[in-house]
């Protein structure tokens, strides 16, 4: 399988007269696949998804333990590689994965800025968890396997208050200002940077691609409801980075993708089922007791 180098390809922000270089529209042109079917990111149709039972909530390892890993600007997106003790498990998936690494997408100084979007809504930023199955050694060998690839995505938010638990990230991106530039992170955990894990119960799910070149197909997508509050100045501190011309790191994202007749699925349905039944028994208790306390 080829792997577009990074110099090939670039965002719609990167391209400039004096910086010609393959803007997502024309990144078929370097990659076939970025050309297929199936493709991401998409915009999630809430009022179309279909609620999925076998949708339920993961089982993820190690993602509390603390981490000594590299954080490096790539060119593209700041990324950091993760130990492959973490795993994931259940949400319907056929085997463990492990996990490879994290990445983030953002836009202009906390503007619009995520791939995915929600009812055409446009997140400041959206974090990618990448894993892969436990019997591949890397993202190209697993990325040939229908289902070689499993990604947690999580949205932010603005929020009028700073999170305290991503200063460790954010004060890094200093030293990662240009690309290949590279530091440690110590003693944070992947756990640190999500939602609770009571608020990973909802996510959307559908089979998508990698979302930069080679576009390789045969992604399970894991889109959670839940999203990460950063204030304004933290989404902007991202904006300061730059990409290998020197400009600034902005719109870092692919724009979305047809759906192509593929369905998205929902795991509420699981929770609604479990909710109607108890309301359902609730109700008759209700009843019953009413009956029961009524004068003879």
């Amino acid at each position: 399988m080829k792997i577009v180098s990074g110099a090939e390809w670039c965002y719609q922000s990167q391209f400039r007269c004096d910086h010609t270089c393959t803007v997502p529209d024309s990144w078929g042109k370097l990659h076939h696949q970025c050309s297929g079917g199936a493709q991401s990111p998409v915009n999630i149709v809430t009022r179309s998804v279909q609620r999925d039972e076998h949708l339920i909530p993961f089982k993820l390892t190690g993602y509390e333990k603390k981490l000594h890993g590299h954080l490096i600007n790539n060119g593209h997106t700041i990324q950091m590689d993760l130990p492959s003790s973490l795993k994931i498990e259940r949400g319907n998936l056929t085997v463990p994965y492990k996990a490879l690494q994290f990445h983030l997408h953002w836009g202009k100084n906390g503007g619009p800025g995520s791939e995915h979007t929600i009812d055409g809504e446009q997140f400041p930023m959206e974090m990618h968890v990448v894993h892969i199955k436990e019997e591949y050694d890397c993202l190209s060998q697993a990325a040939k396997d229908g289902t070689g690839v499993a990604v947690l995505g999580f949205f932010f938010q603005e929020h009028p208050s700073a999170n305290k638990k991503f200063d460790p990230l954010i004060d890094a991106l200093k030293n990662i200002t240009y690309p290949t530039n590279r530091t440690t992170l110590r003693g944070v955990s992947l756990d640190m940077f999500l939602p609770s894990r009571d608020n990973l119960t909802k996510y959307f799910r559908y089979d998508g691609s990698l979302t930069t070149p080679n576009c390789s197909e045969g992604v399970v997508w894991s889109l959670f409801e839940s999203t990460i509050p950063l204030s304004k100045e933290q989404l902007a501190s991202f904006s300061q980075l730059r990409f290998s011309d020197g400009n600034h790191m902005v719109n870092t994202y692919r724009p979305v993708q047809p759906l192509n007749g593929r369905q998205v699925y929902y795991s509420r349905g699981h929770a609604v089922l479990i909710s109607t039944v108890l309301l359902f028994m609730s109700t008759l208790l209700s009843s019953a007791l009413s009956l029961h306390t009524q004068p003879l």
